[in-house]
């Protein structure tokens, strides 16, 4: 695999936000989903993933900014890395004289370096790799994040997970599948898939917090004398009546119609006709409020 930071777009400086914003766009891009049949972008997508699964662990970026790993996660070892571990050692490796009378490292040292060297099996079989994660990226409507779900992800080699979206997932959060991760290897349990949510904006529906506000149109007449109309909710649509005078911008509470134990807003909007009313002209004109007022008072005092 080439460059994790080149595959991304990115700086060697890029920060953990860098990395998940470029890998979400180009995940979108190249998704298997969004381009059935297409070959080329289900190997584009594998190659963007594994970029992104080294440069989001902390620790495995480490170690390739260090040197130690490659682009695929395998160990770089060399004679230069096991003399610069004697030095850093502080001298402290053991030598002895083997009967030929030359000097030699003490097999309990070459026993530690080939374990590292190949991966933990040394000359005695060894441990456990721990368990590596994989990061994948899912998008959810507002309704499925809002009320939960069941969505089919499909993975860079062709499988598919299915995942559970909770009622009241946010946008960005992370939902972690025990054991559907990298696959266990030398005897150690399997890693986690860690799925970032992206939650797409809903065409009526906006969140704030667990409340959900809604923007509904209302005539002149029914701001002037009321009405009852019916109104969306994330749950299906109720009737709401609206008061007699009502001013525009008026928010109705739907007690309880939000997410978990929040509330939805109607945010009422006065829309006049898109044509001419001459009845409407000419009662406004003869019209005489009872009560004179300015509904501009107080707009230029200093």
């Amino acid at each position: 695999m080439d460059d994790p930071y080149q595959i991304l777009g990115l700086k060697r400086d890029a920060t953990a936000d860098d990395i998940r914003v470029a890998y979400r766009k180009l995940a979108k891009k190249h998704h298997p989903d969004l381009n059935p049949g297409d070959k080329s972008a289900e190997e584009k997508f594998k190659t963007i993933s594994g970029a992104h699964d080294l440069l989001a662990d902390p620790e495995k970026r480490g170690k390739f900014d260090r040197g130690e790993i490659d682009a695929a996660g395998a160990p770089r070892h060399s004679e230069r890395q096991y003399y610069r571990d004697y030095a850093d050692d502080g001298g402290r490796t053991k030598y002895r004289t083997n009967p030929a009378g030359n000097a030699g490292a003490d097999p309990d040292d070459l026993e530690s370096f080939f374990s590292q060297a190949f991966g933990g099996r040394g000359f005695a079989g060894g441990r456990p790799t721990p368990p590596a994660n994989r990061h994948y990226t899912l998008s959810v409507d507002f309704l499925d994040a809002a009320n939960g779900a069941t969505k089919r992800l499909t993975l860079p080699d062709g499988k598919v997970l299915d995942v559970t979206i909770p009622p009241g997932l946010r946008d960005g959060q992370t939902l972690r599948l025990k054991g559907k991760g990298e696959p266990a290897r030398n005897g150690a349990q399997a890693g986690d898939a860690l799925i970032e949510v992206s939650v797409a904006p809903h065409r009526l529906f906006r969140r704030e917090g667990d409340d959900v506000i809604i923007e509904v149109n209302m005539s002149l007449r029914e701001a002037v004398l009321g009405a009852k109309i019916q109104v969306p909710t994330i749950k299906g649509p109720i009737n709401v009546n609206i008061p007699a005078h009502t001013a525009p911008g008026t928010r109705l509470r739907l007690k309880g119609r939000g997410i978990g134990q929040g509330h939805q807003f109607v945010e009422l909007k006065l829309v006049l006709p898109t044509g001419p009313e001459p009845a409407l002209n000419a009662f406004l004109e003869q019209w005489k409020p009872v009560h004179e007022f300015d509904p501009r008072a107080g707009l230029l005092d200093p």
